[in-house]
């Protein structure tokens, strides 16, 4: 006589699928993200000041620049009577001097004169033109402001075209050379040992945010569950999907398209008594993510009986 054996069913959990993954981690950044133009353009900024090849020398506001011309005496000058005549310098060469009323006050690329009355070549590389630093300031400016002063909504693209065809109309009547004259003391120069120290700073804490500190706050979505970290170093609360709905706030063109490149933030409200409201802010690439978090949400676990 013999007995069927039994085994107890086994949980079935289906493999990924072309049409969304397993699991999804999706990770809140903070506002450091959007900081990349600055970086990227001091970096393109400081390989521009190093191939012009100017260099910058400092001195007094006393010191008066004039033009030397350095010549020779041309001897092969004839008169109609075919006589030498000495003609005056020819001009081969024009160089710009600076003078300050005393020599020890002169300063070159920052250093003194030394005692031996000699001074170091200039070596402090930066741009003859204004443009490089003005760019860089307004960039920066641009970042500050997108970063901090939210618009989201029709607010956000109505401000980013007017700016942009107030600056193409300028353009094109010749209103722009007039309007920087009138802003004369816009002249904004970065020395390219500037541009490389401010950049090299940013992308490094960039960097560590994107890499190490942004990875610390998540939500993480699996068949039939979530996990939430909220907080750097906080524990993780697991949450039913039942339920749960997504929704995508509004947003801001200048911050989420422009700088963010396609990011946005992301509000789940989970079940429970609790009723608990997850904000993730800053998700990138969100409406891809969205998508694949539907269709994750719609996979349940399978429970196979053998």
């Amino acid at each position: 006589m013999t007995t069927a054996t039994q085994t107890a069913p086994t949980p079935f959990v289906p493999p990924a699928t072309p049409e969304g993954p397993h699991q999804l981690t999706i990770i809140s950044h903070s506002n450091l993200y959007y900081w990349w133009p600055v970086w990227a353009f001091g970096f393109v900024m400081a390989v521009i000041t190093w191939a012009e090849g100017y260099v910058m020398v400092v001195v007094p506001r006393t010191a008066v620049a004039y033009v030397d011309a350095i010549g020779e005496i041309d001897t092969s000058a004839k008169n109609e009577k075919g006589e030498d005549v000495t003609t005056p310098h020819v001009l081969t060469e024009r160089s710009l001097i600076i003078q300050a009323p005393q020599a020890d006050d002169v300063t070159h690329s920052g250093l003194p004169i030394k005692d031996n009355g000699h001074a170091d070549n200039p070596f402090i590389r930066v741009s003859p033109h204004r443009a490089l630093g003005v760019i860089f300031v307004m960039v920066l400016l641009l970042v500050v402001v997108g970063t901090n002063v939210p618009f989201r909504g029709m607010w956000s693209v109505m401000i980013i075209v007017v700016v942009v065809a107030t600056t193409i109309v300028f353009t094109v009547l010749g209103w722009m050379e007039t309007l920087l004259t009138w802003f004369w003391m816009l002249d904004v120069r970065i020395n390219m040992a500037g541009y490389f120290t401010i950049s090299t700073f940013l992308f490094v804490i960039w960097l560590l945010g994107m890499r190490l500190f942004d990875k610390q706050r998540y939500i993480t979505f699996t068949p039939g569950q979530v996990k939430v970290c909220e907080h750097i170093g906080g524990g993780e609360k697991v949450y039913s999907t039942d339920g749960m709905t997504l929704q995508k706030k509004p947003s801001d063109f200048l911050r989420h398209y422009l700088l963010g490149l396609g990011a946005g933030d992301l509000l789940v409200h989970a079940t429970g008594a609790q009723g608990h409201q997850i904000d993730l802010p800053n998700v990138l690439f969100i409406n891809y993510k969205l998508r694949q978090i539907e269709t994750l949400l719609k996979t349940k676990n399978v429970v196979a009986v053998r």
